[in-house]
């Protein structure tokens, strides 16, 4: 969990900082251009349960969660859009979403056995 809280946080900063996305609304703006709620409280929770369910899942089963998990991360950001939680370059695609949470759950779930 910690690793994985900790490559998403540098992974927000690094995005945020090239303004490739940005956070209108979130905790102490003055302060963080990323949702720190997010890094510090859903992260690490999300990140739990996705290991957790990897233990029970068998490989095939596990290959089928990322891609799951990582279609509904990229189907949610034009809900947050729309909220005004998220905004996008107007280069960016849903489709860098898709393969970003892919490759993220893929290596936090290599690294974790």
């Amino acid at each position: 969990m910690m690793f994985g809280s900790l490559l998403g946080t540098y992974l927000e900063l690094y995005f945020t900082g090239k303004g490739w996305y940005a956070f209108p609304i979130r905790p102490l703006p003055e302060i963080f251009t990323i949702n720190i709620l997010f890094t510090l409280a859903g992260l690490p929770i999300l990140t739990a349960a996705f290991l957790w369910l990897c233990k029970k899942l068998n490989p095939f089963q596990t290959i089928l969660l990322i891609l799951i998990s990582s279609t509904t991360m990229a189907a949610a950001e034009p809900i947050a859009e729309t909220l005004g939680l998220l905004t996008h370059h107007p280069n960016w695609h849903h489709t860098n979403t898709l393969i970003g949470y892919t490759l993220y759950l893929t290596l936090i779930r290599l690294l974790w056995k």
